[in-house]
């Protein structure tokens, strides 16, 4: 009985249900909305950071992170090998770095020079989308180089320009060789678009004399939020003269910005749903205002004050879920529009560098679990909150008050 008078109080007022209804789904759609466009910029900036240059897990010698000391080499063997064969890693990529001057006839810059295997390379980094001229470095490339579009232009280079190379070899002596570019690319990342060139780990090697040696190994895993607690585990099976740093330890503001990402979530919920909780609140007095009498009716009848109580939260709750479930809906269907097709704004904005990573120019969203379920379940505490006041105090009402009070 009590679940049959809530369906048909709610609807005794249909303008100020709909306008109560429209204000909960459009404010459940909206943040659901606008959580997966956040959690789309938040895995945007982790992949510029991650999936261009570092990935998820670096494998080096202890220190050589700090200071990138050409000396601080090793060499792959078993153990190694071993850890990366591990189910979570999905890519690595051995690499040897140096650092010199590039020149193309009167232009000269200093570049950092990454020697990567490229068939290892692609499964850890995305470079190789990111060509916007030429093609990348491939299995049996000699002395190919492909660089970045910042540099390219200081440089005057394009596809099948000739670049010199010239830098101190491990030896003492001075290295120096020629390289054809390949490939140009352009991340939007300014730090590496104006100083990486990706050439072939066995050219690089030769030049500095350093056969068969590299200074780190980076790896991707399908867990990159959890890299921490994988680099944890991981460090107990490698040598000790090597050290394996997650993300979070090479971009620490980076972390902190992944940190904040859930703080700042709940702090627009609850701004949002205090504005709908108030809208509610409002509403649910008003409806128990114009009801004193039919209540007070009621309650003479030998209707008790628990059961008012209950049957005005069956009406919130009711209220509550009807705009959870359409509101989910309309934000799932925003959001995959969102994911699918994104909005392009490279037209008005250019990209933002922040923390390590990029703000690309664009809004898509990520449809995450919890993305639509915070909101959710947000909502229908918000509302079983704001309907509880208007309900306890129809509950306190004395009977012989409310009629007389309602006549």
């Amino acid at each position: 009985m009590l679940y049959q008078l809530a369906l048909r109080n709610i609807w005794r007022n249909r303008r100020r249900t709909l306008l109560t209804l429209s204000a909960m789904i459009i404010s459940s759609a909206l943040l659901i909305l606008a959580l997966g466009i956040f959690s789309g910029m938040l895995r945007d900036m982790l992949a510029s950071a991650t999936e261009q240059y570092y990935g998820h897990l670096v494998i080096s010698a202890k220190g050589y992170q700090d200071d990138r000391d050409m000396f601080r080499h090793f060499s792959m063997d078993k153990s190694i090998e071993n850890v990366l064969k591990q189910d979570e890693i999905t890519g690595y990529s051995q690499r040897l770095r140096s650092f010199g001057l590039l020149s193309h006839q009167q232009n000269s810059s200093p570049g950092e020079i990454l020697g990567i295997l490229p068939s290892q390379e692609q499964t850890v980094t995305g470079l190789q989308d990111s060509l916007i001229d030429g093609h990348y470095l491939t299995a049996d490339d000699s002395n190919g180089a492909v660089l970045g579009s910042g540099l390219a232009q200081r440089l005057n280079v394009v596809p099948g320009d000739q670049l010199v190379f010239v830098t101190q070899a491990a030896d003492g002596s001075i290295g120096n060789d020629l390289l054809l570019v390949r490939g140009i690319f352009s991340t939007g990342d300014i730090g590496y678009d104006n100083t990486l060139v990706l050439v072939p780990l066995a050219w690089l090697q030769q030049l500095l004399v350093l056969p068969g040696q590299i200074h780190e190994i980076a790896v991707k895993t399908d867990q990159p939020l959890n890299a921490a607690a994988l680099a944890e585990q991981y460090r107990v099976n490698l040598p000790d003269a090597l050290e394996i740093l997650d993300w979070g330890e090479m971009l620490p503001q980076m972390r902190e910005v992944v940190a904040s990402y859930a703080v700042s979530r709940m702090i627009i919920v609850t701004i949002l749903y205090l504005a709908t909780g108030l809208g509610i609140l409002n509403t649910f007095f008003m409806a128990v205002m114009e009801r004193t009498r039919e209540l007070g009716v009621l309650m003479a009848l030998g209707m008790r004050p628990g059961q008012i109580r209950t049957m005005i939260m069956l009406e919130t709750a009711i209220m509550g879920s009807l705009g959870l479930l359409c509101g989910a809906v309309v934000g799932i269907a925003l959001s995959l529009y969102m994911a699918l097709v994104g909005v392009d704004l490279s037209g008005t904005l250019t990209p933002i560098t922040y923390a390590g990573g990029t703000i690309l120019p664009r809004l898509h969203a990520v449809i995450e679990p919890a993305n639509i379920l915070i909101p959710s379940v947000c909502l229908l505490i918000v509302s079983l909150l704001a309907g509880f006041l208007p309900a306890n105090r129809a509950a306190k009402m004395q009977p012989v008050v409310a009629i007389r009070d309602a006549i």
